[in-house]
């Protein structure tokens, strides 16, 4: 996991890209996807721009995105469609 300390000696955990659909066997990517439901596109791209700006900026989100509605959460990962592919970022 990755922490970043704020005020004081409190702890937070950070979002992080764990991988994409492409650098998984299928077993671990219908693992990754149970229980997948949607969350909104323009709340997650914000989310990474602030968490993960490289990722933001590597994917050019500031762009237009076929993919958008296509993108999911689950209880422990955010599922960036991107390009037709899955990205999977660590919540």
């Amino acid at each position: 996991m990755k922490y970043s300390e704020h005020e004081g000696n409190k702890k937070i955990v950070l979002m992080y890209y764990e991988t994409n659909c492409a650098s998984i066997s299928i077993d671990e990517w219908y693992s990754l996807m149970k229980g997948a439901r949607k969350c909104s596109y323009q709340r997650l791209v914000s989310k990474i721009k602030k968490e993960l700006p490289d990722l933001y900026r590597d994917l050019c989100l500031e762009f237009y995105n076929p993919f958008e509605k296509q993108c999911k959460q689950t209880k422990t990962h955010y599922i960036l469609v991107h390009s037709a592919i899955e990205h999977f970022i660590r919540k």
